[in-house]
């Protein structure tokens, strides 16, 4: 048994525990049999739930639905961990990575003076990346 107290707040490292601890040999059966395949309704199901707590601009709500998106991509990563395929942490590099290579005029000394330009410079510098110009 996982024994775990309730707290006011909590760590990030201790939301990835609490995934583990429900994907692990005495957790959830419902979160054990979790696939990619069968997440997928569930992103679904959740991001639609955000985009509601938007539109009718209920924060309290939007901050739930956010958190029902982390989990779905947080047991998302721990299942390709178990797999061998990557772990979150792999996910934020890469994430990481491409904010900084896709925002030059944030850290690299370029200038966009305008939303337009930077979208554009953006999309400009994922199509190099799709196109193995540049990683």
């Amino acid at each position: 048994m996982n024994k775990r107290e309730m707290k006011d707040s909590y760590t990030f490292e201790e939301l990835r525990e609490i995934i583990a601890d429900l994907r692990g040999e005495n957790g959830c059966p419902w979160d054990r049999e979790q696939t990619y395949e069968s997440l997928k309704k569930c992103l679904a199901d959740e991001t639609e739930e955000v985009f509601e707590a938007v539109d009718k601009n209920d924060r309290e709500n939007l901050c739930e639905e956010l958190g029902d998106v982390l989990l779905i991509l947080l047991l998302n990563s721990q299942i390709a961990s178990e797999e061998g395929a990557f772990t979150f942490d792999d996910v934020i590099t890469g994430l990481c990575r491409k904010m900084i290579r896709r925002h030059p005029h944030v850290f690299a000394g370029e200038k966009a003076a305008t939303p337009e330009e930077a979208l554009d410079r953006w999309k400009e510098i994922k199509r190099q990346e799709k196109a193995g110009l540049i990683r």
